[in-house]
């Protein structure tokens, strides 16, 4: 028997998730370099590592959207996370998910998100129900989603006066 491949399973692709969250049209795509001052910040906010200081997004003006991806278990997850000029999530879907589909987050699941802002109720326990039998998934997405928020805060944060 030869070696099996791995390969990602691809739910939804980046051009139709932002598709979703522009419908009106294409958005202006940005890349962020975050100081180390601001990765500490962004960290201590969202109770989680940041893997990068650079962070790509699309914004249209009222709308931002950023692709998070992380490891759930052993394997990888992308979500794109959408972000309201309120900083509240405006929604999450999964567009890809290596672990079996057993682990992974229904929609119905990821709703929960919507018009959340980054405060401490945004944690699993707290304001947020688990996933019965893949609570690391829940962990992941949970975090990746506090991540998209605290480095949105300081994407836009206004300056001091």
């Amino acid at each position: 028997m030869g070696a099996a491949t791995a390969e990602a399973r691809v739910l939804l692709s980046q051009k139709a998730a932002l598709a979703l969250a522009f419908p009106s049209g294409a958005p202006e795509r940005r890349t962020a370099f975050l100081t180390d001052e601001q990765v500490l910040i962004a960290e201590k906010a969202a109770q989680s590592k940041l893997d990068s200081k650079i962070w790509t997004y699309y914004a249209d003006g009222s709308t931002t959207a950023y692709f998070e991806s992380h490891l759930v278990r052993t394997m990888n997850e992308t979500i794109i996370v959408v972000v309201g000029a309120d900083a509240k999530v405006r929604f999450v879907e999964v567009l890809s998910f290596d672990e079996p589909d057993d682990y992974l987050a229904s929609k119905r699941w990821l709703k929960q998100f919507e018009e959340k802002p980054l405060d401490r109720d945004l944690a699993l326990r707290r304001g947020l129900r688990n996933i019965a039998g893949a609570t690391l998934t829940a962990e992941a997405v949970s975090r990746g989603v506090r991540r998209v928020l605290a480095v949105h805060q300081i994407l836009n944060a206004k300056p001091a006066r």
